[in-house]
């Protein structure tokens, strides 16, 4: 479930886990199936042990990022018919699965039980989507009616003519009367919400056998797809979290994890019309469509429409069941757009169901089934109970997807229509229809609370050379994840003008008027201040990747859009060492992006002697000329040519990191040398000579560490320094007495993307972009004597910082923006840096993760 909020009857809390206790498992490559026949699965991960396990966070850490993007089947994509049966290497047994307790099923059970679904008939095809980050495979099943390899290629034809030439799918028989209608149930992506995957199970073991009338006309007409376990690490472990402490239900905007990846891939490659995302616990079963603010890139009128109806039907069964208060402890169904006025949004694009629609789901559902069995239950209850109440979740997820499989077959029509009609606004530059009685009929209680909707531009160009780049790596990676979500990027093959302005050859033009608009516009647009609309936002309500991501994105309003150009399928390489002739002139490294410190770290961590210029980049021997060539080609970054010999030498930098999953995940991403720490493992006895800096944010509080640890700690921190965020890194600082400042704490729940000046002279914030992001923000004021500014919260016209997002007062009128406008946001001295910001969240505002690097390069 998403993390509870008052106004939700909700059972369950968050659980993260830094670091999980998982065998890492092999990549062994899925083989390329002859057509027709089941083929065998590479064989299975085998059990590394202790040693290995205790590896995983670094494992893990390389895995995600390197985890590739393919075809669900390689080599072969959409050339095969189904079913597409392959045998499945077993898993070892795993006597600690924790779902064994509740009687479900084993992540090791569930090879075996699809291969012997697969051997029912001829409906159930499964293929392996990819690797979690604990090394674990992730089962995509298909069940659909047998298609020839013919049929398959013209469905393949059919949904690229509706995403790609919507008026004419919209005219076309075929479309009616031969396209299957994709369905999509995504099970257990939070790990301890279990049930979805052992309801899916039990369907699917239906559907494969079922000779109804209503079965047989569905997979004639349909093709269902279930993603058993969108989070098998934590489903084993019992956790929310994957084996990289990552919510994968907050990383859509992001994609940082594999398993969050291959979910991106389906939806790319399937286009679900109609998807249900089952989780646990809200008592009764929260069933959306959801409270304000919906998300202003959708076409929240045919979304509304379909995503209501069907909860209606999903109520209706779910009830139907017979559970009650009174004998079973389950409340009636809810569905929030009609039973609550807040506080449960479909407004970030970071859950599956809001994520889903930018693809062309027109009807996507979180549903939250009723009985507790997770955290304090799972230790607490007895095992009779919780089996009884998993019982009741397996029926109740079962009865949702019954429903919502109901719905799509006697709505087949509406459903295909509805998704064309998504992808015609999109392409034809259509405008937005605001929902209303009128627009939205059958859906009761639409009242100006829930018109959300924007003005797109015409495109977005982000720039090339002349200097208008504050850093090519940062253009390259936003280009290549827009790519990856199936966004349309085009690049001139000339020097153009466009709104006003000039644009060198190479710069990147993203046309507003293709298929996947709102995905262009959700991940490129500043966002909107909502303060005012609600009260309460249920996660975070800005990420702007144009703003945060480090590269410069300008939008552009003229209605015509000629420009000389090509369509890309990657971004252009940058990686560049300047020639070296006679003269073997040094070679200048910029620090200003993420990819430019992990090229610096692994120079270090190969012995390099590299140093620190006066404007803060680093300068590298031409003797490590050959070096310096291997990190270009590997992180893409530029080495110029320099005549400056640099200053002080810089070293590989020794992190003890209190910190968050996403944080931790951040700094492994920067090649930096990370061992986690928190109050635990300081009282456990920690070996400070193994760290040059502390970086903290969360896990450590000096009032709660035994005598001997405080000690160890504030001799440490007197003796190197200390790099902190937050309001744990600030209590850090006061308890130690590094920086004479007084830390601020803003309203807790505020969050966004915030304007920020950054101070000039080399410093921890040099190069860095003038956004940045807030959750829980902090600034700092009676700065004393030696404490240097390095970043400021803009005051703006407004005078509030603020750009996008949620951020009021406190009751008490402090805590709000206005307060923080004009404050520092960022501050140094000789031996700590704070931050106020949150530069590192969730491993997602890209463009800000140098700024904690030089902090750490600065402090140590």
């Amino acid at each position: 479930m998403r993390l509870p909020r008052p106004v939700l009857i909700a059972t369950a809390t968050a659980t993260a886990a830094a670091t999980l206790l998982l065998t890492p498992n092999g990549a062994a490559a899925d083989p390329t199936p002859r057509p027709g026949a089941p083929v065998r699965e590479g064989s299975g991960p085998s059990d590394g042990g202790a040693a290995a396990a205790a590896k995983a966070p670094e494992s893990v850490t390389d895995r995600a990022l390197t985890a590739p993007v393919t075809e669900l089947t390689p080599g072969t994509g959409a050339l095969r018919g189904y079913p597409r049966e392959q045998v499945l290497a077993p898993d070892p047994e795993n006597p600690a699965d924790k779902s064994i307790k509740l009687g479900l099923t084993p992540y090791h059970a569930i090879a075996p039980k699809l291969n012997a679904l697969q051997r029912l008939g001829d409906r159930v095809s499964v293929e392996v989507a990819g690797r979690s980050a604990g090394g674990h495979r992730l089962f995509l099943v298909t069940v659909t009616a047998p298609e020839s390899a013919r049929r398959a290629r013209a469905q393949e034809r059919l949904r690229e003519l509706i995403e790609n030439a919507p008026v004419a799918a919209a005219k076309d028989p075929a479309v009616q009367r031969d396209y299957k209608t994709p369905v999509f149930f995504n099970n257990n992506i939070h790990g301890n919400e279990w049930e979805g995957t052992d309801a899916s199970l039990k369907l699917i073991e239906k559907l494969a056998t079922a000779q109804d009338r209503s079965t047989t006309d569905l997979l004639a007409h349909s093709r269902v797809y279930f993603n058993i376990t969108a989070n098998p690490d934590g489903r084993i472990a019992g956790t929310r979290a994957n084996a990289a402490g990552f919510d994968l239900n907050r990383d859509f905007v992001t994609a940082s994890q594999p398993e969050v990846r291959a979910m991106r891939r389906i939806a790319i490659d399937k286009q679900p019309a109609l998807m249900v995302d089952l989780h646990g616990y809200v008592n009764g079963t929260l069933i959306e469509p959801t409270t304000p603010p919906h998300g202003e890139n959708y076409e929240y009128d045919l979304f509304l429409k379909n995503t209501y109806a069907n909860a209606l039907g999903m109520e209706a069964v779910v009830n139907g069941l017979g559970y009650t208060p009174e004998a079973d402890g389950v409340e009636p169904a809810q569905i929030p757009f009609r039973d609550q006025e807040e506080g449960w949004d479909d407004w970030p694009p970071i859950f599956t169901p809001q994520y889903m629609p930018f693809h062309g789901t027109v009807a996507a559902h979180t549903v939250e089934f009723p009985m507790a069995v997770n955290n304090d239950e799972y230790d607490e209850l007895p095992v009779t109970e919780l089996r009884r109440r998993a019982s009741v979740n397996v029926a109740v997820a079962g009865a949702a997807m019954r429903a919502s499989l109901d719905y799509a077959r006697t709505h087949r029509g509406s459903l295909v229509a509805d998704q064309i009609e998504v992808f015609r606004r999109s392409v034809t530059g259509a405008a937005q229809v605001p929902v209303s009685p009128e627009t939205v009929p059958g859906v009761p209680g639409i009242g100006p609370e829930d018109v959300y909707t924007t003005d797109f531009p015409r495109a977005y160009v982000i720039p090339a050379g002349g200097g208008a780049q504050r850093s090519a790596p940062a253009a390259a990676r936003l280009v290549d994840h827009l790519l990856a979500n199936d966004v349309q990027v085009r690049r001139a093959t000339r020097d153009f003008r466009l709104g006003g302005k000039t644009y060198a050859k190479g710069s990147y033009v993203v046309d507003l008027r293709q298929p996947k608009r709102g995905m262009a516009n959700v991940m490129l647009a500043d966002g909107r201040d909502i303060s005012d609309k609600v009260s309460v936002m249920y996660d975070i309500s800005g990420w702007s990747l144009g703003r945060l991501w480090g590269a410069t994105v300008d939008t552009v309003r003229t209605s015509k859009l000629a420009v000389p150009g090509r369509a890309v399928r990657a971004a252009a390489k940058v990686g560049y060492v300047a020639p070296g002739g006679t003269q073997r002139p040094r070679l200048r490294l910029r620090l200003d992006d993420a990819r430019e410190i992990a090229a610096l770290n692994s120079l270090l961590s190969d012995g390099v002697p590299v140093r620190r210029a006066a404007d803060g980049s680093a300068v590298v021997p031409a003797s490590a000329r050959e070096k310096a060539a291997v990190a270009a080609r590997t992180y893409d970054v530029a080495f110029d040519a320099t005549k400056e010999s640099g200053g002080a030498p810089l070293r590989r930098v020794r992190v003890a990191a209190a910190v968050t999953p996403g944080e931790l995940f951040a700094l492994r991403e920067m090649n930096f040398d990370v061992v986690p720490v928190s109050t635990a493992v300081l009282d456990a006895g920690f070996d400070w000579s193994r760290a040059d800096v502390l970086f903290a944010s969360s896990g450590l509080d000096p009032a709660d560490l035994a005598p001997a640890a405080r000690a160890a700690l504030d001799a440490f921190l007197a003796r190197e320094g200390l790099v902190g965020r937050g309001a744990t890194g600030a209590a850090l600082n006061a308890a130690a007495g590094l920086l004479a400042v007084e830390a601020v704490a803003g309203n807790p729940d505020a969050n966004g993307v915030v304007r920020v000046v950054n101070s000039s002279g080399g410093g921890v914030t040099a190069g860095a972009p003038d956004h940045s992001f807030v959750y829980a923000p902090v600034w700092f004021t009676g700065l004393g004597a030696g404490v240097r500014v390095e970043q400021s919260y803009a005051s703006g016209a407004s005078g509030s910082p603020l750009v996008s997002g949620h951020w009021r007062a406190l009751e008490d009128g402090g805590g709000g923006p206005a307060q923080a406008a004009g404050r520092a946001s960022v501050v140094s001295g000789p031996h700590a840096v704070l931050f106020g910001t949150e530069p590192l969240f969730r491993d997602h505002p890209k463009g800000e993760f140098a700024q904690v690097a030089k902090a750490l390069l600065t402090v140590s």
